[in-house]
């Protein structure tokens, strides 16, 4: 049984993004090359109930006629038996979406256990998932032998590099909002990182705190006194300049942020950093040795807000593979790269935001402590591990 991460966007029954799936495909292909039968399990976004909108068969499909494998589709939990019993060496079933049965999300030891009695071995190959403690996450672990998918494998060597042994210059770069999931890596980070450049909402909500008017701005005025804690620290960098105007990108100008600074018409509000400050990040950028990105550094999705985080990415790139290891997340950043072609110029590129900032803030992820250290033997070469699958 693999727990993958196949939630991804459909519209119309039309896949719009295949980044996880290709990024899952490795693990499936080698357990096939294996003759092992294969049971796929994932869930895709967040029904209460049975939603046919929501259905994994579009992305089955895609599976199916990428790998050039037959289609075998079980639509409920409660045929699996019986699908599975007819499963030769080397075929793929795609169980319907998990979250469809109630105890999925609850984490029902029943319901677990229940999944589990269809299969002799668990990979959770899912990083995006490994933060969550869900019944086909963590809890089919309880009654199998667990182990790491490639993909999973992938994502915590690549994230462990930053937490363990970052070579320096270490630059972090922050955005977004959702400040509660950006403050603990903050604070974990902060120690080892010689730089923390910071845009976005989080740029905002500092100078808000720091008594300056914004306007319609993006801030989370709780989180406050926290940040500006934290920009006491030389290795903090701040916006210098900022890019104010109209949320619908008329009138917008570059302004100083210095004594006297301040947006005193609501109508308008700070929605990218500025030329000044995208200098100042690239000196650090241009030197770093490792570099982790998460969030926007504006509104970049309106047009002339853009400019910010796209020269970021570009940085960024242009760094990473070969001159400094670069890991970004987070899915407006994932969504940034992919824009601009940039997915395959970074060395890591998480396929989960919330569960790269849960590990990067030193938080136990409930997928990775069910597996521990055991990992599908890799089709790199490396064997040399405890609990590989031979």
């Amino acid at each position: 049984m693999v727990r993958a991460d196949l939630n991804i966007p459909i519209k119309n029954g039309k896949i719009k993004d295949e980044y996880k799936i290709h990024k899952s495909l490795p693990t499936i292909k080698f357990l096939i090359e294996k003759g092992a039968k294969i049971i796929v399990v994932s869930h895709l976004g967040r029904p209460k109930k049975a939603d046919k909108s929501l259905s994994l068969l579009p992305i089955a499909k895609y599976v199916a006629r990428y790998l050039s494998i037959k289609l075998i589709f079980c639509k409920d939990l409660a045929s699996l038996s019986k699908t599975v019993s007819k499963m030769k060496d080397g075929d793929v079933t795609f169980l319907e979406n998990i979250r469809f049965n109630k105890g999925e999300e609850e984490n029902d030891p029943c319901f677990a256990k229940t999944l589990a009695s269809h299969a002799d071995l668990f990979v959770l190959d899912g990083f995006a998932v490994a933060h969550r403690g869900a019944a086909s996450v963590s809890g089919v672990a309880k009654f199998l032998p667990a182990y790491a998918g490639l993909l999973l494998e992938e994502e915590i060597e690549g994230l462990s590099r930053v937490l363990e042994k970052p070579k320096k210059p270490f630059v972090l770069i922050l955005g977004g909002a959702k400040m509660e999931t950006k403050v603990p890596i903050l604070k974990k980070l902060l120690p080892f990182a010689d730089h923390v450049l910071i845009g976005g909402g989080i740029g905002n909500t500092y100078l808000s705190a720091k008594g300056f008017k914004i306007g319609r701005s993006l801030v989370e005025k709780k989180f406050g006194k926290e940040i500006l804690k934290y920009a006491k620290k030389k290795k903090v960098v701040m916006p210098v300049d900022v890019i104010v105007g109209k949320k619908n990108g008329k009138n917008a100008k570059a302004m100083s942020v210095q004594k006297g600074f301040g947006i005193r018409d609501n109508g308008y509000g700070i929605y990218d950093i500025g030329p000044e400050t995208i200098k100042l990040f690239a000196k650090y950028i241009k030197q770093a040795e490792t570099l982790v990105w998460n969030g926007a550094m504006g509104y970049f999705e309106q047009f002339p807000y853009q400019y910010g985080t796209y020269t970021i990415a570009r940085l960024v790139a242009s760094r990473s593979k070969g001159r400094a290891f670069g890991a970004c997340g987070g899915g407006e950043t994932v969504e940034i790269l992919q824009k601009l072609d940039l997915m395959y110029e970074i060395d890591l590129v998480s396929t989960g935001g919330g569960a790269m900032l849960a590990f990067l803030s030193g938080k136990k992820l409930p997928g990775v402590e069910a597996v521990g250290k055991k990992i599908v033997l890799s089709p790199r070469g490396e064997g040399q591990k405890v609990g590989v699958i031979t």
